[in-house]
């Protein structure tokens, strides 16, 4: 089969992307697939770029896209007006997905708990000269808190926030990344996330950070983070958090494969984020999942690019 690997791009989650390009353009090379790569970074404009995969004619382009166009549903509408087929959401899901307020309202919806939060579509606290001018957000969210980007991933931009004082910069930042952030309510506990793969639900695999949280450095340093899989959760919240995972997923009109991220107290899982395109290297979450429910690397592609070739959407 011809396959096309897109990735690079121009958000900052640019050099994760090739990381994740090269990992599964190698497997598929190894695996005797008809391999092309493209970066969408080397094209003036959207209609070079699919210009250039029409001429390619791939049966299917795997996007390791991470952030940006090639994840908010805006390059996916277009080449499935072109008939193309590509892995992953339809782009109307990755619209929805990659708005972490609005997959947050429709998780609260779908009874799934979710922290507490405030949407800011503006910098609200550039003209407050004194922490208790918004001394009602520690009230409504407390201390530590969570500030992030609200259409980012790869953790950039997000601050964990323990003091008033360190509030101020850390908004400041993250609307370096979008025009609208989070404000969060920090859930104390263990950080656990599910990949769907076809409407299935795998094993869950817990985050470990050996050092503080999982942050840009620790998620892409090797031997920085534990990864368990599956978790070890009982029986009944294993199934709970799967159930939760599948109940978002399908809310969201997610298709192919892509992960659903909580944190839990140990009482309740919070729901965090639905990631459409999730990495696909040595240290990435979904392939971990697919070796603990017996599938390899190279399985798992073959099954995405399976999934998406029989697709109708």
């Amino acid at each position: 089969m011809k396959v096309m690997v897109m990735s690079g791009g121009d958000s900052p989650e640019r050099e994760v992307s090739l990381n994740s390009g090269k990992a599964v353009a190698d497997q598929l090379l190894a695996r005797s697939y008809e391999v092309t790569e493209i970066d969408p970074a080397d094209y003036a404009d959207v209609y070079e770029l699919v210009t250039r995969i029409r001429e390619n004619q791939p049966e299917v382009v795997f996007n390791v896209l991470h952030g940006g166009n090639g994840e908010n549903g805006e390059l996916q509408a277009v080449l499935s007006a072109c008939g193309v087929k590509v892995t992953g959401s339809p782009h109307y899901a990755c619209v929805l997905a990659m708005d972490k307020y609005a997959s947050k309202l429709i998780a609260q919806g779908e009874g799934v708990p979710v922290p507490r939060a405030i949407m800011m579509r503006e910098n609200l606290l550039t003209d407050y000269a004194d922490s208790r001018d918004y001394a009602h957000i520690f009230e409504q969210l407390g201390l530590p808190l969570v500030v992030k980007p609200n259409a980012a991933g790869s953790s950039v931009g997000i601050h964990i926030v323990s003091e008033t004082a360190e509030l101020k910069p850390a908004v400041a930042d993250a609307f370096r990344y979008g025009d609208s952030i989070l404000l969060e309510q920090y859930i104390a506990g263990r950080e656990l996330t599910v990949t769907v793969l076809d409407n299935e639900a795998l094993p869950v695999v817990e985050i470990k950070p050996l050092n503080g949280w999982y942050d840009y450095t620790n998620k892409y340093t090797k031997g920085n983070t534990q990864y368990i899989a599956p978790a070890e959760l009982d029986g009944a919240a294993a199934d709970l958090i799967r159930v939760y995972a599948l109940r978002i997923w399908k809310a969201l009109h997610c298709g192919g494969y892509g992960r659903v991220d909580f944190r839990y107290d140990g009482r309740d899982f919070h729901f965090l984020e639905v990631n459409t395109m999730p990495g696909m290297t040595a240290l990435s979450l979904t392939p971990m999942a697919a070796k603990a429910a017996g599938m390899d690397f190279g399985q798992l592609l073959d099954r995405i690019i399976q999934i998406t070739f029989n697709q109708t959407h």
